[in-house]
């Protein structure tokens, strides 16, 4: 789809404006589409979202005032399992939003073969504005708004933006005293110690490392002799860079908000702190260059790996990205007006829903655990996820090369395909 230019008052030309989850979703699904031999009237189907709950929570603060917050569960697709997406304490969070996110769930599950639909939800508030006693309360008067939508074999919640493993314990704990009995596969993304699974928050990271490890590999380039740079050094950016650093890449910038640092002959991603270990801390760590984020993106390496987040490869910088490879660490880093441009300059894009998928493919893993009353190693979560992972790979590699297609449009025809299988399989519901 061909983005257009708008001009102002003045005549100077002006960006276009941001495509939105729910536009965005709703493109890649006609598009890949249009390559399958899909019942259009199944297209239709999927447009849709099947449910949208929106709930009022009101929460007391902690000076005795009451405030009143608006919350959101879109669940899109539930064909292949139960729905499956995060749920996110942010401002800007709104209807459209959790719907073209729970859109995009419904393919990530797909390509991953995970046994899931998509969903996602999430408060429209500043969680920063938020005492964690005035956070616990919020959330457990979410999960009761909630406790009739959402399940183990219904809908299942993750962590998301502005929420985390404390953040799930408690919506587990509020859902659990509302049923009469305990109930850990309500969602995933806990901490270990209540039904959480080893190696969960790392996921996303590790999962982007092995895609772009299999990305150079197709690339014809030995990690030993791929340079790489990694915008966003916090959980997924962070994990990603360590790993490749350890694998033999090397990792030449990273950056967090305030900007990055760039060594052409390697960094020691061990000794930059993340975000997590220390908020914007990596331009506090030596390096011979520092560089704006915009800068980062535009260095000549092998492999650019946008993990902090969305819309910051546009087609105002898409013709001066440098990298040879693209590997989509954040969800929707890449415009559709960049990827066209990218596209057309033979730069292969790695697309969010193969290479980030490691979360809800590890969110899987601990769903099995939950519902097993059995827990896994680290180890063995690392390994299934590898497989998976690989697997993933190799079926979208098979489709770009039969319908002659880039990754993520390879990625969305793989998606589709079992999706639309799926519903011809059960069929409509008279």
């Amino acid at each position: 789809m061909s983005s257009t230019h708008d001009q102002s008052a003045d005549g100077a030309t002006e960006e276009p404006a941001e495509e939105t989850a729910l536009e965005t979703a709703l493109r890649q699904l006609h598009s890949a589409a249009e390559q399958l031999d899909v019942d259009p009237n199944i297209v239709e189907r999927l447009k849709h979202p099947k449910k949208v709950h929106e709930v009022t929570v009101p929460i007391e603060r902690d000076d005795g005032s009451v405030e009143v917050y608006t919350g959101y569960r879109a669940q899109h697709d539930s064909v292949r399992g139960p729905h499956k997406g995060g749920l996110r304490y942010h401002p800007d969070v709104t209807r459209d939003e959790c719907v073209g996110l729970g859109m995009w769930m419904t393919w990530k599950c797909a390509v991953m073969d995970l046994p899931f639909g998509g969903a996602k939800g999430g408060i429209a508030v500043d969680s920063k504005d938020l005492s964690d006693a005035e956070t616990e309360r919020l959330t457990r008067r979410f999960a009761e708004e909630l406790r009739n939508v959402i399940g183990p074999n219904t809908d299942i919640p993750a962590p998301d933006m502005g929420t985390g493993p404390q953040t799930m314990a408690w919506l587990m704990d509020a859902y659990s005293m509302q049923e009469g009995e305990t109930t850990p596969g309500v969602v995933t993304g806990k901490p270990p110690l209540v039904g959480g699974s080893e190696g969960r928050d790392e996921a996303p990271g590790r999962s982007v490392a092995i895609i772009a490890r299999k990305a150079a590999e197709h690339y014809d380039k030995p990690l030993s002799e791929t340079s790489v740079a990694v915008q966003g050094y916090g959980s997924v950016g962070a994990n990603a860079a360590r790993l490749l650093d350890e694998w033999g890449a090397k990792i030449v910038a990273v950056s967090d908000v305030n900007g990055g640092i760039y060594d052409p002959n390697g960094l020691d991603t061990a000794s930059i702190p993340s975000h997590h270990e220390q908020p914007e801390g990596v331009l506090g760590h030596p390096a011979p260059e520092e560089v704006t984020n915009d800068e980062l993106l535009e260095l000549d390496v092998d492999v650019l790996i946008p993990a902090a987040v969305g819309n910051v490869l546009t087609e105002a910088n898409a013709g001066d990205v440098e990298a040879d490879i693209v590997v989509e660490g954040a969800n929707g880093p890449t415009t559709s007006g960049a990827d066209e441009i990218l596209n057309e300059r033979s730069v292969p894009v790695i697309p969010d829903i193969l290479a980030n998928a490691g979360g809800v493919t590890v969110s899987y893993f601990e769903w099995l655990q939950d519902i097993n009353r059995r827990s896994w190693s680290l180890e063995r979560v690392n390994d299934e996820l590898e497989a998976e992972m690989l697997d993933a790979w190799n079926t979208v590699a098979e489709r770009r090369r039969e319908y002659d297609v880039p990754w993520r449009e390879a990625a969305y025809i793989v998606a589709l395909s079992r999706v639309a299988d799926a519903h011809e399989a059960r069929g409509l519901w008279p």
